[in-house]
């Protein structure tokens, strides 16, 4: 597959890239950046994330082959979520897109207030 391939609406790449850059999905991703972590320490460290949507976006990002979740046999279980090789290499590309965003959010906003005429 090309990257030009993306631009194909019939490309299964597209899939992966709306995982990939879906909001919760380049947050959890980036959350696991420094190592595994248990559900509820995701679900912490993601404000505003809702537990089904965490869920939901974990077993796509599992899908990918993007992490791994592994489950302690204890009562309950602890169930641990960590990068995969994969998903390790997307997190480097995606960091540099945080951290992009956090460095310019200020001259964003600054537009958005231009182009809605606050500014």
């Amino acid at each position: 597959m090309d990257a030009k391939d993306l631009f194909d609406s019939a490309c299964p790449g597209r899939e992966v890239l709306d995982h990939l850059t879906s909001r919760w999905g380049v947050l959890v991703l980036v959350a696991l950046k420094d190592g595994p972590l248990r559900f509820h320490l995701l679900r912490d460290t993601i404000g505003g994330i809702s537990e089904k949507m965490l869920s939901q976006t974990l077993r796509v990002l599992g899908r990918d082959g993007l992490l791994d979740r592994f489950v302690e046999p204890t009562t309950p279980p602890r169930v641990t979520y960590s990068l995969t090789p994969l998903g390790q290499e997307a997190v480097t590309h995606l960091r540099g897109l945080v951290d992009w965003i956090a460095r310019s959010a200020p001259d964003i906003l600054a537009a958005q207030e231009k182009y809605d005429g606050r500014g």
